[in-house]
């Protein structure tokens, strides 16, 4: 797959990729079809595992070739060992978890970085909306209230106190609109959020 296929796919998907290291040992949390893994094991040479629940996505990872684990996120990862990953992925899930904290302090124990996507809720769009006295409706957030899966809205703010209360130091944020970096007030005008965290080392010590 290449790079403008991966783009058409997910922006994100094809951004994120410059920041996993060649040959790294990945898990990708809620892998979907498997299209970021195979991405990865394709041109930077990646080993690794997705992690997916939905029984319509499964088919697809093996189609292209990805160790995938039919698993719920919410159970945890117990299964892996403390440091196992060099990277572990959480790209547009995370906002889709009851336990947000409890996953993310299972991502600082199994991997020693972490590439968390989300959408950004104080995106300008989703302000007037809500100013307009609606939930927000956009390609990030693309359901309507009543039928959405995201469970957890939040803003870049607010994940980087989070991301200091569960061990994990912010290396480089970013946020992304159409595909493209935002720099000049990115928490009003990005719409998806990515950081690039690592594990403090006196996390587990």
């Amino acid at each position: 797959m290449n790079v403008p296929k991966l783009k058409k796919l997910r922006a994100d998907l094809a951004f994120i990729s410059n920041w996993v290291e060649s040959g790294a040992h990945v898990l990708d949390l809620g892998c979907g079809d498997g299209a970021m893994l195979e991405y990865l094991q394709l041109t930077k040479k990646c080993t690794g595992y997705g992690i997916e629940i939905d029984d319509l996505k499964i088919p697809g990872c093996i189609r292209r070739g990805v160790s995938v684990i039919q698993h719920d996120l919410e159970k945890g990862l117990s299964f892996f060992r403390n440091d196992t990953f060099d990277s572990v992925l959480c790209l547009s899930a995370l906002q889709m978890m009851k336990n947000v904290e409890e996953l993310l302090r299972e991502i600082v124990r199994v991997g020693n970085e972490a590439i968390v996507s989300f959408p950004n809720f104080a995106y300008w769009p989703h302000r007037l909306a809500l100013l307009n006295g609606h939930m927000p409706v956009s390609a990030e957030l693309p359901y309507e209230w009543y039928d959405t899966p995201n469970l957890r809205c939040a803003t870049i703010r607010d994940f980087e106190n989070l991301a200091e209360q569960v061990g994990l130091k912010v290396i480089d944020c970013v946020a992304l609109h159409g595909g493209k970096p935002v720099k000049l007030v990115p928490n009003w005008r990005g719409s998806l959020a990515i950081f690039r965290l690592q594990k403090k080392i006196a996390a587990y010590s």
